[in-house]
């Protein structure tokens, strides 16, 4: 059974960081694409940012150049760095396999307070 357990989120002021960790179970990890995405209250689930299993990325114009996206094969483990916060980036936060998506773990919150 696949597991995407998210931890690190919290609460920070505008302009604070935040690293992010998504431990992935139960399933092949590091072929496959990984994705960071986030649903505010009222608003869709939308993706930030992504990577391949050889490292390239891509990301959210809303976050380009603040957010960085990193794995850890061995450790099967994804990491978004979230730097200069601001209050439009508060929402859950998720980790998922991009091309055939497992069930969406409880994610984890960030609140960026202004």
């Amino acid at each position: 059974q696949v597991q995407l357990v998210e931890s690190g989120g919290g609460v920070v002021q505008a302009g604070g960081s935040l690293r992010l960790s998504c431990v992935v179970s139960g399933s092949v990890f590091s072929p496959k694409i990984m994705g960071w995405y986030r649903q505010a209250p009222g608003k869709q689930r939308e993706m930030v940012a992504r990577i391949s299993s050889g490292g390239n990325t891509n990301y959210a114009d809303s976050v380009k150049g603040r957010f960085t996206i990193s794995r850890d094969n061995a450790k099967t483990t994804v990491y978004l760095q979230m730097n200069a916060l601001n209050p439009e980036d508060t929402a859950v936060y998720y980790c998922n396999f991009v091309v055939t998506p497992s069930a969406w773990g409880q994610g984890t919150q960030v609140t960026v307070s202004s």
